[in-house]
């Protein structure tokens, strides 16, 4: 099975479809982060592919879940590399291992990927061993590969404890503008989006490339510096640097209100977006609602559900649609003033008596009339 068309575009009497991530590829069939992984997914249907992103020692950036290498290559069983093992604080906790910070691209290229949850994924295993590490060029290189002109590819990287690889010495900011610079992938709809929990990162990264720079996506944890960021001031602080957020599941549905169905937290971080004290066009916000007839975009991350369109004055006005003139509203005066039901006109006096309580049945004369009138047409 084989997708050849973007599942997110559809014809024009339905609406759009969210748009398929493969997350760290197809990992439920591929041991995840390889070159198999990243390809099923795309013969699946995904439109985005997810490497997480780390860093060697020589400041190459290396596709792994996380920087420590045991669970997710054969790394334990190189005697040349026993030295290397080591234990290290991170986040507080102390983790033994082998981390990539300790070795090179090369030494890391001499390593094989194994599959990091064999007990939930026990039949990926017979993959242990055939597939190397990838860098994030790689997974560039293969999204516009695989991309045609019906179908795109894009990669949506998530940039891993940028705080940890700082501490090494190993600035995450500069080494992942500098590399998309060499990879001309630096454009706002380029093959990369960025995506990190840390908002510092984000900061840094949108200084880096500019306005016009990649779309980036604010990771939100369950914890309480998630909490901060999904607040009226926190989305709007996204908005300046970020197109959209993304939290986990579990906290958008305890935003949704029990009646209306709608999420609180989806509809705050698009006001944030698009406030009302802005133009058309936010100069902080690279892109705005679409005023042009073309399909919205099918990247419906909570902060973006539209097209971005220019904010030159030129072309947001060439792209608008003529506004059509509205029939000035006659108001009624006189004593015929108020409701109207079908050709008859009720008096404002008349509406004032309907609306009026009688007895403890509630129901005015004319209502019961019009219930018995009912109840004898019915059969």
């Amino acid at each position: 099975m084989r997708a050849t068309e973007s599942l997110a575009a559809r014809p024009a009497t339905r609406l759009p479809r969210p748009v398929v991530i493969g997350h760290r590829g197809a990992p439920a069939y591929r041991p995840e982060h390889t070159v198999a992984s990243y390809e099923l997914a795309i013969e699946l249907g995904a439109e985005l592919i997810e490497p997480d992103v780390v860093i060697s020692r020589d400041g190459a950036l290396v596709v792994r879940h996380e920087s420590e290498l045991s669970w997710s290559t054969d790394v334990a069983g190189r005697p040349e590399f026993a030295d290397r093992h080591t234990t290290k604080e991170h986040d507080g906790v102390q983790c033994t291992g082998w981390f990539t910070e300790d070795f090179t691209l090369a030494e890391l290229r001499t390593l094989r990927a194994v599959e990091r949850m064999p007990e939930y994924r026990p039949l990926n295993t017979a993959y242990d061993g055939h597939f190397g590490i990838l860098t994030l060029a790689e997974v560039i290189d293969l999204a516009r590969d695989r991309s045609t002109s019906d179908r795109r590819i894009r990669v949506l990287a998530e940039l891993k404890h940028p705080a940890w690889s700082d501490e090494q010495g190993l600035p995450m900011a500069e080494l992942v503008a500098d590399e998309l610079r060499r990879l001309e992938a630096t454009d706002q709809q380029g093959p990369v989006l960025l995506q990190s929990f840390d908002a510092g990162l984000l900061r840094d990264l949108r200084g880096r490339l500019g306005e016009q720079g990649p779309e980036m996506v604010q990771l939100v944890n369950d914890a309480a510096a998630g909490d901060r960021m999904v607040t009226r001031a926190g989305l709007r602080e996204i908005s300046t640097y970020a197109q959209g957020i993304a939290p986990s599941v579990e906290r958008v549905l305890r935003s949704v209100h029990p009646v209306r169905g709608t999420s609180s937290l989806v509809s705050e971080a698009r006001r944030a977006a698009w406030p009302s004290s802005r133009g058309p066009c936010g100069r902080r916000t690279p892109s705005c609602p679409s005023t042009s007839a073309s399909a919205p975009s099918p990247r419906h991350w909570a902060m973006r559900s539209a097209s971005p369109v220019s904010c030159s004055p030129s072309a947001s006005t060439a792209s608008s649609p003529t506004p059509r003139a509205r029939r000035p509203r006659r108001r009624r005066t006189g004593p015929h003033r108020g409701l109207t039901s079908g050709a008859r006109r009720v008096p404002e006096e008349g509406r004032r008596a309907a609306l009026r309580t009688e007895g403890s049945q509630g129901l005015t004369e004319h209502r019961r009339a019009a219930i018995s009138s009912l109840n004898r047409s019915s059969p």
